[in-house]
């Protein structure tokens, strides 16, 4: 591990990527506010900023995923037009950026914005628009996942949806939503029809439920990535150090398969009781492709530095951690190869090296 830690300012200028954030679930308070009042929605519990950005708070740290899922009526409630749309992609990428995020995928439900008449392809449309705007000018290359509910009975067409839009900026195609009682399996059509495209798919798998969902999501579906994937864990047994994986838990480490952890919002969903508690510890000493996301930021209050300063208090990481975590996340994204190579070389790297540099001389000073 890293010695000494790194200072929160590093940390911030560190450059990072993300995997797996929910664009509904970043929506900045005074925003859903404000959108509420243009478009008439009425059902906010408040309409102050703060006391709004409070309840999203409390109300996703209850210990459930299902429980969790409900703040999303909200921030989904204000985003039925067009313009909205546009405005929270441009204000998640202009987030990130100003995070020192330098890659993100950014993942959102098309079927869940229709209910002011929007069709699928003006959802699409309007996002992407949003992200090219704010992330104009910066080192942030963002791009769109289209999540399927999979709850509902419409992921084959999201995922045409998704193959429509690949050289507009979609990168990849997902399930989310309540994960117990909804198997991966019963959308293999949406899964295989990818597949045929040669198309990328990630399945949020493992999170409030266990190995089946990540057995189905990889050998029925053929996810490249797991969405959360943290149950994983309960395929390893043994103590510290002398830990059996299950043939599970092997094939996902063998073949390299990301896991796209989300340490704080896990700890809101009762995953685990702290950072210090949660799985990541064990997951990154054993070597499994570990990453780390923010999921919600809006619900968790969360960013991809606040993850990292959690991170390095809970297990003294730093800077070299980082950097491998970054790299992993890199390497794992759906973009193509030489743009995944150009980042790590151009950006990752020599950042974090400079960080190093300044670090040492810090503590020489």
């Amino acid at each position: 591990m890293s010695n000494p830690a790194p200072t929160d300012e590093l940390i911030r200028r560190a450059p990072k990527a993300l995997l797996h954030d929910h664009l509904d679930g970043g929506v900045r308070p005074d925003t859903v506010v404000e959108l509420a009042q243009e478009c008439g929605y009425a059902h906010l519990p408040t309409t102050d900023v703060e006391d709004l950005r409070t309840w999203f708070k409390r109300g996703a740290r209850r210990n459930d995923l299902v429980l969790y899922l409900e703040t999303f009526a909200h921030t989904v409630g204000v985003m039925q037009q067009a313009d909205a749309l546009e405005r929270v992609a441009y204000e998640c990428a202009v987030d990130l950026a100003a995070d020192g995020v330098v890659y993100a995928e950014v993942r959102f439900a098309p079927e869940l914005h229709q209910e002011a008449g929007l069709t699928l392809d003006e959802v699409m449309e309007s996002v992407l628009s949003g992200f090219r705007r704010g992330s104009a000018g910066t080192d942030l290359r963002i791009y769109a996942i289209t999540s399927a509910m999979r709850t509902a009975a419409h992921s084959l067409e999201i995922a045409e949806l998704a193959v429509r839009w690949r050289d507009a900026g979609v990168v990849g195609f997902d399930i989310a939503g309540a994960e117990a009682g909804h198997p991966p399996s019963r959308h293999l059509d949406a899964f295989q029809y990818v597949q045929r495209a040669n198309f990328h798919s990630t399945i949020h798998a493992g999170e409030a439920f266990g190995l089946p969902s990540i057995a189905e999501a990889l050998q029925y579906c053929g996810a490249a990535r797991l969405g959360h994937g943290v149950r994983i864990v309960d395929d390893i047994t043994g103590p510290e150090g002398a830990e059996q994986l299950g043939r599970l838990a092997a094939y996902v480490r063998d073949r390299r398969i990301p896991l796209e952890l989300c340490p704080t919002s896990n700890v809101n969903t009762g995953v685990c009781a702290s950072i210090a508690d949660h799985p990541i510890g064990m997951l990154r000493r054993l070597r499994f492709r570990v990453t780390v996301n923010t999921d919600n930021r809006l619900m968790s209050d969360t960013s991809m530095s606040t993850e990292l300063i959690g991170l390095r208090d809970a297990f003294g990481w730093g800077l070299e951690d980082f950097e491998w975590l970054t790299i992993n996340a890199v390497k794992s994204a759906f973009a193509p190869f030489p743009e995944r190579l150009r980042i790590i070389n151009g950006l990752v790297k020599p950042r974090y090296a400079l960080l190093k540099a300044e670090q040492s001389m810090g503590a020489v000073q």
